[in-house]
C-alpha cells in the first residue's frame, strides 16, 4: 500500500505535457549551475581522464563522467530534487536524481545539450527498497530522466553505454535493490520505460510496467519540476531530508539500520577534483 499524503496536490490545468520535439538547452539553471567552481573542477577532471583514456567522442566523456560521479558520489535517499549540483559535489552524496543532474551538468559545461522527460513511476517499485516503511511510500515518484543530444539523436541516458562492450555483465537486469541504483545501473543493463519488442513483458530490462504517467520532455530538469511539483510536500521533504539524505542506498530499511552507515567517497571538492 502506498500513500498520497506525503505528496504535493498536483492540479489537472498544469498545461500540456511538451513533446518529443522539446528543444534542449546548453544554459545554466538554478540547479544544474555549471559556473560554480566545485562544478567546473569536476568537468576539467572529466576532461583529464578522458583524454588519458582516448574517449574522443561525446558519448565517451559521458561514460567517463558518469564512473567518476558514480565512484566519487555516494548514493543515498535524499528527497531534495532541486538541490544544486554545486551542494551534491561539495556534500559527496545524492540520490539517482541528484546525481543524473551531475551527469546532465557535466554534459552541458561540453556543450553537448541535455533535457529531461518527466516520468511518474509507481511508488511500489521501492517496495524493496523500505520493506516496513510501505504505508510512506508515495503513491507516484517522479523521476527527470535525462536525454543528450549526439550526434543529431537525442539519447536517453539509459543508452549511453549501448554497444559498449564492458565484459560478462551481472545476471539480470535492474531490480532496485541493493546498493545499485538507476544511476549504477544504465552502465551495465539496459533499462527501458517503454516496453520495446526486444524486452518487452518478463525480461529483466522492460520496467514499462511500473511507469504511471509519461509527462513529456523538458528543457530542464527545473522546467519539469516547477511544473509538476517534486515527489513528497515541502513539510514531508523538511522531515525526510535529514535522514533519508545521509541513508546509503542498498543499507537495509529505516527499521533495520542506523541511517548513514559508512563512510562514503570524499566529496568532489573544487580542489580534490
Amino acid at each position: 500500500m502506498t500513500s498520497r499524503l506525503l505528496m504535493p496536490f498536483r492540479t489537472a490545468d498544469a498545461g500540456p505535457a511538451p513533446d518529443a520535439e522539446t528543444t534542449g538547452s546548453t544554459r545554466p539553471t538554478p540547479i544544474l549551475d555549471l559556473a560554480h567552481p566545485r562544478v567546473a573542477a569536476l568537468v576539467t577532471r572529466v576532461r583529464r581522464a578522458a583524454d588519458e583514456r582516448g574517449a574522443v567522442t561525446d558519448r565517451a566523456r559521458l561514460r567517463t563522467a558518469h564512473g567518476i560521479i558514480a565512484a566519487a558520489v555516494r548514493p543515498v535517499y535524499s528527497v531534495e530534487d532541486l538541490r544544486r549540483v554545486s551542494r551534491t559535489l561539495r556534500l559527496g552524496r545524492g540520490s539517482c536524481s541528484q546525481r543524473m543532474a551531475v551527469l546532465e551538468a557535466v554534459a552541458r559545461s561540453l556543450d553537448v545539450p541535455t533535457r529531461v522527460r518527466g516520468l511518474l513511476v509507481d511508488g511500489a517499485f521501492w517496495y524493496p527498497r523500505f520493506p516496513r516503511l510501505r504505508p510512506f511510500v508515495p503513491e507516484e515518484v517522479l523521476l527527470a530522466w535525462p536525454e543528450f543530444l549526439l550526434d543529431g539523436t537525442w539519447v536517453p541516458v539509459a543508452e549511453l553505454f549501448a554497444g559498449q562492450d564492458t565484459g560478462p555483465a551481472p545476471a539480470g537486469g535492474f531490480t532496485n535493490t541493493g546498493p545499485e541504483t538507476l544511476f549504477e545501473a544504465v552502465a551495465r543493463t539496459t533499462v527501458d520505460w517503454d516496453a520495446p519488442a526486444a524486452c518487452a513483458g518478463s525480461a529483466p530490462c522492460d520496467l514499462s510496467a511500473h511507469l504511471r504517467t509519461d509527462l513529456g520532455r523538458f528543457t530542464s530538469r527545473d522546467e519539469l519540476f516547477a511544473r509538476h511539483g517534486q515527489t513528497l510536500c515541502l513539510p514531508a521533504r523538511t522531515l525526510a531530508e535529514p535522514v533519508l539524505g545521509r541513508w546509503s542506498a542498498g543499507a537495509g530499511s529505516a527499521a533495520e539500520d542506523t541511517p548513514g552507515g559508512g563512510r562514503g567517497p570524499e566529496p568532489l571538492s573544487s580542489s580534490a577534483a
